[in-house]
């Protein structure tokens, strides 16, 4: 049964880490790592079971410390990567390293969890990063398209190049870069563009966005003052090569041309707060996710700058002369931008929100008094999009 209403999942912990589990192309899988200060920390593993609507979760601990960020490998379903919290001598510190989930866990189950097999689990360590000699991390970026064995992690401001090896149980750091000026630089957020032969990456710092060539680890492109302020976050449109989305404090979304980046090609001024988090879809890259601190998630419907910004192509052999005229006409017109809808499931900041890797229309969101939600785009309009 397919409907348009929100299913809701409550954690007991506050919570701003989300990712779907990428390499899962069956099951409709997220993964989300909690903020507790008291308790050991977790990650509940979401499946969303579509035909009944139904969530069953299970959960692993993560006891090293509160997970600021978490990714999963693109290429082996049972491997992740998280950054965390950790206190030495009354120091914070942020580290990161790289887990896998046990085995009968590995992949989307749809057997609703019984109640004895709710006992908590552990995630077996791999390899850490190793970042004592530069800094704190911020998120960590797998290879698009890669063998999962090539990661970028961003510490403070450093761009760190590692190699996964012996079956991921050790991290090779085989190049980096540092930002170089004045100040505290610090990185805040940064995506691996899936274009390009995977040879380019985007970070944010401050109110700067750079693009990089991870061969030479050389800036290859520079937005300075991409947002009035910090830059939050960033997505590269799946099908355009050139373009890239960011978003930030001054409550905007911002689409970018990194050919020619002295102005962006479109701005969304839909949020009213922070915005921290823009995911293009993987599928129909005209729409647009984006999450706030004004506890909204806005679907917006960015088509004239989608990868097909005048509709679909008809086959002339299919129409009459006069509709054919007219046709031609509708083609011309580029299709007009809009916000598609808005969410006000949540009360309190939206921290994260991801499409689902398995489902195109479907997407979650989390907001940091640990409530998870799990949405579909409106079915009017994915009918539209694929008729």
């Amino acid at each position: 049964m397919e409907d348009d209403a929100p299913v809701i999942y409550g954690l007991e912990f506050q919570a701003r880490a989300l990712t779907p589990q990428t390499a899962e192309t069956d099951a409709i899988r997220f993964l989300v790592g909690t903020q507790s200060l008291r308790y050991d920390n977790q990650i509940h593993i979401i499946d969303f079971d579509d035909e009944n609507n139904i969530i069953n979760k299970n959960v692993l601990l993560h006891q090293v410390g509160e997970i600021w960020h978490i990714s999963t490998s693109p290429a082996d379903k049972g491997v992740l990567a998280t950054c965390y919290n950790k206190t030495s001598d009354s120091k914070v510190m942020t580290c990161a390293a790289v887990w896998r989930m046990p085995k009968e866990l590995e992949s989307g189950s749809h057997e609703s969890p019984d109640d004895s097999s709710s006992n908590t689990q552990t995630l077996e360590l791999l390899c850490h990063l190793d970042n004592t000699a530069h800094g704190n991390m911020a998120c960590v970026m797998w290879e698009p398209m890669g063998d999962g064995k090539k990661i970028i992690s961003l510490a403070d401001n450093n761009i760190l190049l590692w190699d996964l090896q012996e079956s991921s149980a050790k991290a090779a750091l085989s190049s980096s870069a540092a930002l170089e000026g004045k100040g505290q630089l610090k990185f805040t957020s940064g995506r691996w563009s899936p274009h390009h032969n995977c040879t380019q990456i985007a970070t944010a710092n401050d109110t700067t966005v750079r693009g990089w060539d991870t061969r030479s680890m050389r800036q290859i492109y520079c937005i300075e003052n991409a947002h009035g302020q910090l830059v939050r976050d960033l997505d590269f449109n799946p099908n355009k090569q050139y373009y890239l989305a960011s978003c930030g404090d001054d409550c905007k979304v911002k689409f970018w041309d990194t050919r020619n980046v002295t102005e962006p090609v479109k701005t969304l001024e839909e949020h009213s707060h922070w915005v921290w988090n823009v995911r293009y879809n993987h599928s129909h890259d005209q729409l647009i996710l984006t999450g706030s601190s004004d506890s909204r998630v806005i679907l917006s419907n960015m088509v004239s700058i989608s990868s097909e910004p005048f509709g679909h192509m008809v086959d002339d052999d299919d129409l009459s002369d006069q509709e054919d005229q007219h046709q031609e006409e509708k083609i011309k017109e580029p299709l007009q931008d809009s916000v598609i809808a808005t969410y006000e499931e949540h009360e309190d900041s939206v921290y994260a929100v991801e499409w689902s890797s398995a489902d195109p229309w479907l997407f979650a969101s989390l907001s940091y008094d640990g409530r998870l939600v799990i949405n579909r785009v409106p079915r009017a309009l994915k009918y539209h999009i694929l008729l």
